[in-house]
């Protein structure tokens, strides 16, 4: 009896060290804890901007007036898009008034001038259609491209209206793409060139063409070398993770 007594206090005694033992270590990580928390709000604070720095990378907003002006560019582009199509349909449904204003565009300074709406007159006003609007698509291309990669994010991704190209833009691809742009664009005034060739001599056709070969050559030049540049950051991150 007397030897059961003892092991029951004994038990107990062992007990009540463990549980002083657990909450010793409790007590003990949350003053660690505690420590922590204050070293890295004093890691925070020093490592909060410097007036002179933060001033100089909030002139980064200079740039948001300018896409606002690309803003109002697209606007007139728009404008002018619908201008050019309800004067296309006027001149085919017989108005002549449109008529005159879509061979007034088409109109080349050397060449007969058209008198009535031909293959050739509606593929020269198509023509002039798709290149203001590859030319709105290199201002979107611009605006939200360069705001997202140089003035601050917006914070779209998992937007359903987000566009494709905007998930992986950065300033190289962006470079990429308005080179690629530039060569559409280039592509269409060389094609217009080429349905009124009889009304530019040989070298205009043959500056313009060299034009055009010089942006194509400047647009591999540049998918070369964001290539080589991608290539090596994948390089030196994959020798990093060994």
């Amino acid at each position: 009896m007397l030897w059961s007594d003892a092991n029951n206090v004994h038990s107990k005694a062992q007990q009540c060290k463990i549980i002083k033992l657990l909450v010793h270590r409790k007590l003990r990580n949350l003053m660690d804890n505690n420590g922590d928390s204050d070293g890295s709000r004093s890691g925070a604070h020093s490592r909060r901007i410097q007036p002179l720095a933060y001033f100089i990378f909030a002139t980064r907003w200079l740039q948001l007036p300018l896409y606002l002006g690309l803003i109002l560019a697209q606007c007139v582009y728009v404008y002018h898009f619908w201008v050019e199509l309800v004067d296309l349909i006027g001149a085919v449904m017989g108005n002549q008034t449109a008529l005159q204003h879509i061979l007034d565009a088409v109109a080349i300074e050397g060449a007969v001038r058209p008198t009535k709406t031909s293959e050739t007159t509606i593929m020269l006003v198509v023509l002039g259609l798709i290149d203001v609007v590859m030319i709105s698509n290199l201002l979107i291309m611009v605006i939200i491209g360069g705001y997202e990669t140089f003035v601050s994010r917006m914070n779209l991704d998992g937007h359903p209206d987000q566009p494709e190209w905007l998930s992986h833009v950065n300033a190289s691809v962006l470079k990429v793409k308005l080179a690629t742009a530039i060569i559409g664009i280039s592509s269409i005034h060389l094609l217009k060139t080429f349905i009124n060739a009889k009304a530019y001599d040989e070298k205009t056709i043959l500056a313009q063409t060299g034009i055009h070969l010089v942006f194509l050559l400047s647009a591999i030049a540049i998918a070369y070398s964001d290539r080589l540049m991608s290539g090596n950051t994948s390089h030196k991150e994959a020798r990093n993770s060994h």
